[in-house]
């Protein structure tokens, strides 16, 4: 099994564990919590701010000392938008899930920035359709540039079946603005109807000889999480599954700017 494809366990609690020291990386954490109603997660975010995305299911959910009330509504994510808080470094954190809950926790490093905790409620989210034809999918803004956070990027996407999605084939690991930025990422995936698989392929540039220091090819089924270290990541969804998938994204400065494979770039124009 590719070292990128992190397989959630089945059962219930902490079920998918991602941070820096295990994937080998510097920026993003990211954990998925199910819980059964009743049940509780928590946490202290030390010198990390976190962004708790609730993917499905409903909660209550406290932070920093403040009581942020009954979250969530949404109980399939390819359904609405979902509910999220945004959590600085130095607090604690806690829900307690009134249904069956999906949680997601998504975490980079805190700079200091003094931002407060926040609800950010389905209303406040900007949807966008990206692509053409079976190049098509759709994508939920939880935490992008134009909101306050120190270095989290996060947001969702569904790919229908027979779709592709990040494709063409792009890549963010130069720290070379304004041309390129470094930004660890990672994918969760969820698939509808769950039985069903996509791919996603993992691959950096080839070298002179048309070796690649960088090229896995997943079979993604529902709830695995993919390490995006470095290079180009599309996935393609499957004919009748549609595909979920939340990203987190982080690295040295707080923005996106891609770039394409340059042999698939002619894509973009046809």
């Amino acid at each position: 099994m590719s070292k990128l494809l992190v397989k959630a366990n089945k059962g219930h609690g902490r079920i998918a564990h991602v941070t820096p020291q295990n994937a080998g990386w510097t920026y993003v954490g990211f954990d998925l919590h199910r819980l059964r109603p009743g049940e509780s997660a928590s946490g202290q975010t030390a010198d990390r701010e976190v962004c708790l995305v609730f993917v499905t299911g409903k909660g209550k959910a406290k932070a920093g000392g403040k009581d942020l009330g009954l979250l969530g509504e949404r109980m399939s994510p390819f359904e609405g938008k979902p509910w999220s808080f945004y959590v600085p470094q130095g607090s604690e954190w806690s829900v307690s899930a009134d249904t069956d809950l999906e949680l997601a926790v998504c975490s980079a490093p805190g700079l200091g920035g003094g931002l407060p905790v926040r609800v950010i409620a389905p209303d406040d989210l900007g949807q966008e359709v990206r692509g053409k034809g079976t190049n098509t999918r759709y994508v939920t803004n939880i935490l992008p540039e134009g909101k306050p956070a120190d270095s989290l990027l996060v947001v969702e996407v569904i790919t229908p079946g027979g779709h592709t999605s990040s494709y063409p084939p792009h890549k963010h690991d130069q720290d070379n603005l304004p041309a390129e930025s470094y930004l660890e990422e990672t994918y969760y995936h969820r698939l509808n109807p769950p039985q069903g698989f996509a791919f996603q392929r993992v691959y950096t540039d080839a070298d002179q000889n048309g070796a690649r220091s960088l090229d896995e090819a997943m079979a993604i089924e529902d709830g695995d999480v993919v390490l995006v270290p470095k290079g180009y990541h599309p996935c393609a969804a499957c004919h009748g599954y549609d595909l979920y998938y939340l990203n987190v994204m982080a690295g040295p400065k707080r923005t996106w700017k891609f770039h394409n494979a340059p042999e698939h770039e002619w894509l973009m124009k046809a």
